[in-house]
Order: structure tokens, then C-alpha cells, then sequence
């Protein structure tokens, strides 16, 4: 694809169980789709960003979860979906938690993301929360 011409708009969605083995599998599909689109720049940082925001619907729900990509003009969206509607805890600063073990999925979205935020959202008869965040980039 020339660098003048930027990809279509596309969307992917993939429903996972509420299983720590999904984060990874969420983590390598969205490796594939951005490679299939061209979009390789902005993989691992995705990754990093996808990481946590599934890895916080696995662990901190119990009921099922999905890993939303989209991709507008210059704008990559990742977002999970999980089935508890609580909002999520405000993210920390991101120098003070960095010896922590847990904690600072959202500080490090926070950081890493140009943009990002939650909102309630049924999927599927659940009631729950979608967490984004989005990442500028030519393709």
C-alpha cells in the first residue's frame, strides 16, 4: 500500500472467558490484525495498552470479557469489555507505583495512550464497562 493511503476503517471484536490464558490470546490476535493492516508501527505499544486493559477485565471480574480494535483515519482504538459496570479506579501517577507488582495497568494507559476512558455499556444480556484508550499514528 503506498504511504499516501490510509487503510479503511475496520473493527474487530473478540469475546474471551474469564480466563488470565485469554489476555495473551488477545495479546497475539491483536499483533495479527495491526500486521495485516499495515500497522506494525503501532503494535507494540497496542500490545502493552491491550495487556492491560484486558488483563483488568480478567482479573478483576468474574463474568465474561472482549477485546475491541478499531481503526479510523490516524486513530487506533483498544478497548475491553468486561460484565462488571463499577467504574474503573482512577489511574495513578505512574512514577509513584512503578516497584508495584499490580496497580498501575491504568497509570501506564494513561501514559502510554493519547487519549482514554470508560464507559457503561451492555454486551450480550450483561450489563458492564468499556475501558478505551487510543493511539495517533500513520498508517
Amino acid at each position: 500500500m503506498p504511504e499516501t493511503e490510509h487503510p479503511a476503517p475496520w473493527e474487530y471484536s473478540l469475546n474471551i472467558p474469564n480466563d488470565p490464558r485469554s489476555v495473551t490470546v488477545c495479546r497475539r490476535t491483536l499483533r495479527l490484525i495491526l500486521t495485516m493492516h499495515g500497522l506494525i508501527a503501532l503494535a507494540d505499544t497496542a500490545e502493552l495498552l491491550a495487556t492491560e486493559l484486558v488483563g483488568n477485565a480478567v482479573r478483576h471480574t468474574e463474568g465474561p470479557a472482549a477485546l475491541r480494535v478499531s481503526w479510523a483515519p490516524n486513530v487506533l482504538r483498544v478497548g475491553a469489555w468486561d460484565a462488571n459496570p463499577e467504574p474503573p479506579e482512577p489511574p495513578g501517577e505512574l512514577t509513584s507505583i512503578t516497584d508495584l507488582e499490580e496497580g498501575r495497568g491504568l497509570a501506564l494507559v494513561k501514559a502510554c495512550a493519547d487519549l482514554w476512558g470508560w464507559q457503561p455499556l451492555s454486551r450480550n444480556g450483561h450489563r458492564g464497562k468499556y475501558v478505551w484508550c487510543e493511539l495517533g499514528g500513520a498508517a
